[in-house]
C-alpha cells in the first residue's frame, strides 16, 4: 500500500532581487568634469587659443564650430578672465596632461632630499670651508642640509665650541638657506637644519 505524502506549496514568495528595492530613490554619484567643455560653456563670448587656429575673441557658437572643424573640443581654461579663455584641444588628452602635471607637482613636493654634513668639535678652517662649499651647492640644488657636530668620549665637554661652529655655518649659508632648526643636542650630536631659500636654486 502506497503512502501519500502531502507537501505544502503555499510557502511565502521570497524575492531575491533585493537590489531592486535598494535601488529605489538612490541616485548614482556623477563625477563632475573639472572643466566646462563645448556646449557646457556658459559665456556668450570667449577668447580662443590653440594650435592651427586664429587666436581671437569669438561668439561661443562660432568658437565651438572652429573646434569641431578640427575634430577637437573647446575647453574653458580660464573662466574668470574677461572674456573667458578657451582652448581648442583634444579634451581627453588635455585632461591626461593636466593630471600628469599635478602628479609631478605633488611628487616633487613630497621628495625632500636631505644632505648630511658632519663636523667634529676640532674641525679646522680648511675643512670648514670645504664643507661649506658643499652645503651651498646642496642648497642651490634644492636639498636640505643637516649639519651636525659629533661629540665622542670626553669631547662632549666642548658643546659650546660645537654650537659656535654651527651658528657660524648657518650665517655663512644665509644667502642661499634659511635655518629650520637652530643647534640642538640629540644624544651626542648637535644638529643644525637649513632649507634652501626660494629662488636660490641654480638655473
Amino acid at each position: 500500500m502506497q503512502k501519500l505524502i502531502l507537501v505544502n506549496l503555499a510557502l511565502p514568495f521570497k524575492n531575491n532581487n533585493n537590489n531592486s528595492n535598494r535601488g529605489r530613490g538612490f541616485k548614482p554619484r556623477v563625477k563632475e568634469e573639472p572643466y566646462n567643455v563645448n556646449e557646457r560653456i556658459r559665456a556668450t563670448t570667449v577668447r580662443v587659443v590653440g594650435e592651427n587656429i586664429t587666436v581671437g575673441v569669438y561668439p561661443i557658437q562660432e568658437a565651438i564650430k572652429i573646434a569641431q572643424s578640427l575634430s577637437l573640443d573647446l575647453v574653458e581654461i580660464s573662466p574668470n578672465a574677461d572674456p573667458p579663455v578657451c582652448k581648442v584641444v583634444d579634451y581627453s588628452k588635455f585632461k591626461y596632461e593636466q593630471k600628469k602635471k599635478q602628479k609631478e607637482i605633488k611628487s616633487n613636493a613630497l621628495k625632500v632630499v636631505v644632505k648630511e654634513i658632519r663636523f667634529g668639535p676640532n674641525t679646522d678652517d680648511h675643512d670648514f670651508e670645504f664643507k661649506l662649499k658643499h652645503a651651498i651647492a646642496f642648497l642651490k640644488e634644492g636639498a636640505k642640509v643637516r649639519a651636525y657636530v659629533q661629540f665622542q668620549g670626553r669631547m662632549i665637554a666642548y658643546k659650546d665650541r660645537g654650537e659656535a661652529m654651527l651658528l657660524r655655518f648657518a650665517e655663512q649659508l644665509s644667502e642661499v638657506g634659511k635655518v629650520d632648526q637652530l643647534p640642538t643636542m640629540e644624544g651626542r650630536k648637535m644638529l643644525l637644519v637649513v632649507s634652501p631659500k626660494v629662488g636660490a636654486k641654480s638655473k
